[in-house]
């Protein structure tokens, strides 16, 4: 089990990434993967979306290009993943981002199942960002449009940003 304070540590190493990208970015505004990107966005964060359906995503009337995987990423070694996709399709995103060097996770509530979290917690020690626990506030667990605001204020309180 992992601490809220062990939590709270990997969602500040989260943004101190050079680059973010965001798994499931969609240009449908009724979709997570939307209003999640929007918040990057919003928070001055540029992130590269991963949609392989998709040659771009819309966001507020502007285009962002896609990439259709992390190994399509031009420098993941120095990205943080924002992961916003179903179980089924998390299982193999997240094989994908540990063999390209994507070092930190931020896994959206329902995005993982018992199975998916605990590898992750293994692949990514002290850089997962997700779980079953409450989070910040709310009960489904960490979600950026919750926790992501103290955790980029924490990081740049700590002189990382």
């Amino acid at each position: 089990m992992t601490s809220t304070s062990d939590m709270q540590s990997a969602a500040r190493l989260f943004f101190t990434s050079t680059n973010i990208a965001v798994a499931g970015a969609s240009s449908n505004s009724s979709k997570f993967g939307y209003r999640i990107f929007a918040w990057y966005l919003a928070h001055k964060l540029v992130p590269t979306p991963i949609n392989p359906s998709s040659p771009s995503v819309n966001i507020s009337g502007q285009n962002f290009a896609t990439v259709s995987s992390p190994a399509k990423l031009s420098d993941p070694k120095s990205t943080s993943l924002s992961v916003i996709t179903p179980p089924a399709v998390t299982k193999e995103l997240l094989k994908e981002a540990k063999d390209v060097g994507i070092r930190s996770v931020w896994l959206q509530p329902g995005t993982f199942d018992d199975s998916i979290l605990a590898w992750a917690r293994e692949a990514w020690p002290g850089a997962l960002v997700g779980g079953f626990d409450k989070g910040t506030r709310g009960g489904e667990g960490w979600c950026i449009l919750v926790d992501g605001e103290k955790a980029k204020k924490a990081a740049e309180n700590d002189g990382k940003l």
